[in-house]
């Protein structure tokens, strides 16, 4: 495809790209110097010669502050300590070098350079603004009507600046604007009433209004001043976007000089950090009115548009009043009569009061309603289709409804604009309000339509060179909807919603929520009953290893198992929220107590753990409290001392101190309750243990983290589409048993009991190496580490779901297996489909089958 330009299509944005901040120049009326932080003139207006009496040519390199006086030097300071990046400051009648002249300067800041503006001081002018403006303010806040309030804000804007022509110009949606208000002089051609297209202000000139609200164009036709040295290119050029003196771009004088201006002056009026509109002025001849009476203008500009948006809030908050009030009778009366939702003429008869329609439709799949106005059955369908692809949680408006329903054009007489409310989400119900067609005449200023020129950047639109007034029919449109409309028909769609739902939805939504809750209990119940039996199985087999008799056998086991029974009750009670870790020492120490005296001491705040960490430290305690009993503190006349401190990072520190009992040495065999002990906390909780045998007694010092001393959200159920081991093949995996023999394998599992139980089936299986991650972070780091010829990753590890990182697993080509407690609830979707799901507790052959059918899957 050719990268040329076709030359006969006009370049419609180029207005929207011209550099209007950038263009290295200033009007004539004053000077500009622009100085570094150490007050060295880097750039200075041509015109300083004359200014100043130095040109700028010799300005340049040389400090200000070694120029001025003493006294000017000391007033610019002073504005600087105020001086805000984005703001200007203004200083008159300032004696810059000689106090025979005068100069009114602005100060601001462009990047790093300090911008001063200067232009010769009119004495007569002088004037204390502050209170001239406020008592033009209290003019305008006692005009009755918002119509003489614009009015009256003209007229004062007009004496203030003198100019003949001063008009108040809002904005619409569309961005065209209106001339609103106005006050001229006797002579003077009037432009109320007139319409301007939004493109007679382009984009980065509106950006502009906002940035700096006031301009003064004093001399349409005088040359420019270009700023020293001259840079060439709009982007090395000084952005004076809050200049006072900054040039005109050409195309706004083809403009002004087109409607016959000499000069402007404009206020910009935001509301709300909008650009409602603009103050505009226009004057046949040249004028620039005093620098003090053009910030006396600017200061009521921002008190005008202040004034402005108070009223506009206090109207706001009258149609809030009245939107609330009709929502209450229309609630009122719907409870008392839900038929009245499906009456469109009662719909149109209590809305119509405050929100102008002609027709109501009232459209429900499969059923329809009307009164009134409205276009036929067929084209009210085709509107609901386009309103199901808009926001089903607002209203929707339009005064041209052929625009999204064309063949709605032929009916535009009865019904040209629309307000739609939706009330339901599935199935998408509306009410429709319809307006009929107003037929209008737009009185533009001048022909909206641009002329094409030829310049040096090829074909543009052009300003309009004529300013008469322009009339145009418009038809097939309604009267647009109002902010105030909208508000009503949002507080109709919340009122008649909050009915549906309490009459219509009720119902079925407390059944869809019942199923949802039964699903995910079954779902939990039966992810916590595997977990814990395969706990408990690896405790039987781990006790078996160390008991040296069927008592010790049989008392250890039964100890460890009353832990967790313990633990559970802790959090059953509290519906599996925190349970109390004080209750848990309580109970596990004090059953050793002699003679009915307690031999537990408990320094430190009550604390509460999350389910997962007590049952944790249900068996860390019941261990030390056994090994206390047998040959600690516990088993003489000893006491246990624990301390409980929470550190600034909400993690939690328990020290566990044992005193008074016989003298204590480091065990020559570590049996499982010393395993349990010292690597339970740092493999299930990420946490810290440390066990010293001091003489005096055995200290333990635990850190659990903070995540476990709060209550954590619920497990999240989960719902894929998975293959049961139980539904493979038979004889799937029946050959090549060996192939497990010298493996590598990668285990992902967060309970440290049944880590060990898997572990222990794994070598059993052949496999050389097993690696064990408790968290999917240590897993991630793992296989980016390391090679593994298979994956047993469970699903649910620490709170998160593995399902992201067996996707790096398979990437990584590693075969594997999901080992899951959720059992048959769980469900595998998407690229997890068909993947295999060993449900715990498993069997040492289910573990064989399981990982030989993953390794068959890959080679096939």
């Amino acid at each position: 495809m050719s990268g040329t330009v076709d030359q006969s299509i006009p370049d419609l944005t180029i207005c929207d790209r011209e550099p209007i901040t950038r263009l290295d120049r200033i009007q004539s009326f004053g000077f500009l110097i622009a100085l570094s932080n150490d007050w060295t003139i880097a750039r200075a207006s041509e015109n300083t010669a004359e200014m100043l009496g130095t040109a700028a040519e010799q300005l340049i390199g040389c400090r200000l502050d070694t120029l001025i006086s003493r006294q000017a030097l000391h007033d610019i300071r002073n504005r600087m300590s105020i001086l805000q990046a984005t703001s200007s400051e203004r200083l008159f009648d300032i004696g810059l070098i000689t106090a025979k002249k005068r100069f009114d300067l602005s100060l601001h800041y462009s990047g790093d350079l300090l911008i001063l503006e200067g232009e010769p001081s009119l004495p007569q002018d002088r004037m204390e603004a502050a209170s001239m403006v406020r008592a033009m303010i209290e003019r305008l806040k006692r005009a009755k009507s918002v119509a003489d309030f614009h009015r009256d804000a003209a007229r004062q804007v007009r004496a203030i600046t003198g100019f003949e022509r001063v008009m108040i110009y809002r904005f619409d949606d569309n961005g065209d604007g209106d001339v609103i208000a106005e006050s001229t002089r006797s002579n003077i051609e009037s432009f109320l009433g007139l319409r301007y297209p939004a493109s007679d202000i382009p984009v980065q000139a509106r950006a502009l209004y906002l940035a700096n609200p006031f301009r003064i164009i004093a001399d349409v036709h005088a040359p420019t001043v270009p700023v020293l040295p001259y840079r060439g290119q709009p982007e090395q050029a000084l952005d004076m976007t809050h200049a006072v003196t900054r040039a005109v771009s050409p195309v706004h004088i083809e403009y002004l000089t087109n409607m016959g201006v000499g000069a402007s002056l404009s206020i910009s009026i935001i509301v709300e950090g909008r650009l409602w509109g603009l103050v505009a002025c226009h004057h046949v001849e040249p004028r620039c009115p005093s620098f003090v009476m053009r910030t006396a203008a600017e200061l009521f500009g921002h008190m005008y548009s202040m004034t402005l948006e108070s009223r506009l809030r206090g109207d706001a908050a009258t149609d809030e009043r009245n939107a609330r009030a009709l929502s209450d009778r229309m609630m009122t009366a719907i409870a008392g009569d839900e038929t009245l939702l499906t009456n469109a003429e009662w719909i149109r008869d209590i809305v119509g009061g405050m929100i102008q329609c002609d027709g109501v439709a009232i459209f429900q799949p499969g059923k329809l309603t009307l009164n009134g106005a409205t276009p036929p059955e067929s084209e009210i369908t085709a509107i609901a289709r386009y309103l199901d692809t808009t926001s089903p949680s607002r209203v929707y408006d339009t005064h041209e409804i052929a625009a999204i329903a064309p063949r709605c054009a032929q009916s535009a007489d009865r019904a040209a604009g629309m307000l739609a409310i939706p009330v339901s989400r599935t199935p998408r119900d509306y009410i429709m309000l319809f307006r009929r067609e107003l037929l209008e005449e737009v009185r533009w200023s001048g022909d909206p339509t641009k002329p094409v020129v030829q310049t040096e950047d090829g074909l543009r639109l052009s300003p309009r060179k004529s300013f008469e007034a322009f009339v145009e029919t418009v038809r097939g449109k309604a009267s647009p909807f109002s902010e105030a409309d909208r508000r009503i028909g949002e507080a109709v769609r919340i009122a008649i919603i909050e009915v549906i739902l309490r009459y219509s939805e009720a119902a079925s939504d407390e059944r869809r929520r019942a199923t949802e809750r039964s699903t995910l209990l079954i779902a939990e119940l039966n992810h916590r009953v595997r977990n814990i039996l395969t706990l408990v199985r690896g405790l039987i087999a781990r006790t078996g290893q160390s008991a040296t008799g069927v008592a010790q056998y049989t008392s250890s086991l039964n100890g460890r198992v009353q832990a967790l029974a313990r633990a559970h009750d802790y959090v059953t009670r509290s519906s599996w929220g925190p349970a109390s870790l004080l209750a848990l020492l309580d109970d596990e120490v004090n059953a050793h107590r002699r003679n009915g005296h307690d031999v537990l001491l408990i320094d430190g705040p009550p604390i509460h753990l999350h389910p997962t960490a007590i049952s944790t430290m249900a068996l860390v305690i019941h261990e030390l409290a056994t090994n206390s009993a047998k040959y600690g503190a516990l088993s003489t006349e000893g006491t246990v001392h624990v301390a409980l401190g929470i550190r600034a990072d909400g993690g939690l520190d328990i020290r566990w101190r044992e005193r008074g009992g016989p003298p204590v040495q480091a065990p020559t065999r570590r049996g499982f309750g010393s395993v349990v002990i010292e690597r339970t906390v740092p493999f299930d909780l990420q946490g810290t243990a440390e066990i010293r045998y001091a003489l005096s007694g055995l200290e333990a010092d635990f850190y659990l983290p903070a995540k476990h001393v709060v209550a954590a959200d619920r497990d999240m159920a989960i719902g894929c589409d998975a293959i049961a081991l139980e539904e493979a093949p038979v004889g799937a995996a029946s050959t090549g048993i060996n192939r497990l023999a010298s493996t590598s394998i990668l285990l992902l599992e967060d309970s440290m009991i049944i880590a060990l139980e898997t572990e222990d089936m794994l070598y059993a299986l052949g496999a050389n190496r097993v690696t064990t991650a408790s968290t999917i972070a240590e897993a991630d780091a793992l296989l980016a580490a390391g090679r593994f010829d298979l994956a047993v990753l469970d699903i649910n590890v620490a709170g998160q779901v593995s399902f992201d990182f067996a996707q790096r697993v398979r990437k990584a080509g590693v075969p594997y297996i999901f080992a899951s407690g959720y059992g048959d609830q769980v469900a595998l979707d998407g690229e997890e489909t068909g993947t295999i799901v060993l449900q715990k507790p498993f069997e040492l052959e289910h573990l064989r089958q399981a990982l030989l059918m993953s390794l068959a899957t890959r080679l096939a």
